[in-house]
């Protein structure tokens, strides 16, 4: 299928590595243009090299997504590469595993700032230039836990919430103008989040005494309703739909990605 995104040009935050970086690879299968937004240059630097596509089509900016002006910068990258913005996907993200009442006050803040307040200046920042050029998408990565809160992530799941509601308010504003805003709302992902060191199957292990990581991610994996977690690709292709003109009906939509582990029908 053609997706109706040659030569658009799409802004991922956290496209370093796993669902950015995936995200990316299937946008520019499609030939769009990408900037790949993070806080690592030379991680930037290594993930652009990895993907399919010359110079022209390839832009990376390192940056602190929660700075104030972060989202000016984005634009302000975007419309120097590229001439213009056309997708903007706000996907970057971290969490850790913890008991409610161990989260202290500045990681709740952390958070709100990572997933809330990060989004809200990019889209604040973007969808305006998005509406003048009559066309835009926005897809904002948020989470399973955004619509049913986990008792190991707190913090997480109260700010992805956040950004559901967020999405929402900025669906409603833009979609006159051809600016259609999206959530996508993964399950566990197999990707660095899990497996880096420190990541969360190294946290399983010590929070469940599992005997390793192999045995942290069965147990995980039985879990779930088709007994894995999902890939980077299959959260990817459904974001990357999002991006599409073949979504050109969906708005303020809050698409489970998870192989139904969470039992909602909204």
């Amino acid at each position: 299928m053609d997706l109706g995104i040659a030569g658009r040009v799409c802004v991922i935050t956290g496209g370093s590595r796993g669902i950015g970086l995936e995200t990316a690879r299937l946008l520019r299968a499609e030939d769009a243009k990408v900037l790949l937004v993070a806080l690592d240059a030379e991680v930037l630097a290594d993930a652009a090299e990895s993907l399919d596509g010359g110079d022209e089509s390839i832009a990376t900016l390192p940056l602190d997504i929660t700075e104030p002006d972060a989202g000016e910068q984005m634009l302000g990258a975007a419309l120097a590469e590229f001439g213009g913005i056309d997708v903007l996907v706000n996907n970057a993200g971290a969490v850790r595993h913890r008991d409610l009442f161990a989260v202290p006050d500045a990681d709740w803040r952390a958070q709100y700032e990572l997933n809330v307040m990060a989004p809200l200046r990019a889209m604040k920042a973007i969808a305006p230039a998005m509406a003048e050029r009559g066309w835009g998408r926005i897809v904002n990565v948020c989470s399973t836990a955004a619509k049913r809160p986990s008792q190991l992530m707190p913090d997480y799941s109260v700010a992805k919430a956040a950004e559901l509601s967020l999405s929402r308010l900025f669906a409603d504003h833009f979609v006159k103008e051809g600016v259609l805003v999206n959530a996508v709302c993964p399950g566990a992902a197999l990707t660095e989040m899990w497996t880096e060191p420190g990541g969360l199957l190294d946290q399983a292990i010590e929070r469940t005494g599992a005997a390793d990581r192999e045995a942290a991610l069965a147990d995980t994996s039985a879990t779930r309703p088709n007994g894995r977690l999902a890939t980077a690709a299959e959260i990817a292709a459904a974001i990357v739909f999002l991006c599409s003109e073949r979504a050109s009906y969906v708005g303020g939509a809050a698409w489970s990605v998870d192989a139904g582990a969470v039992q909602v029908i909204i």
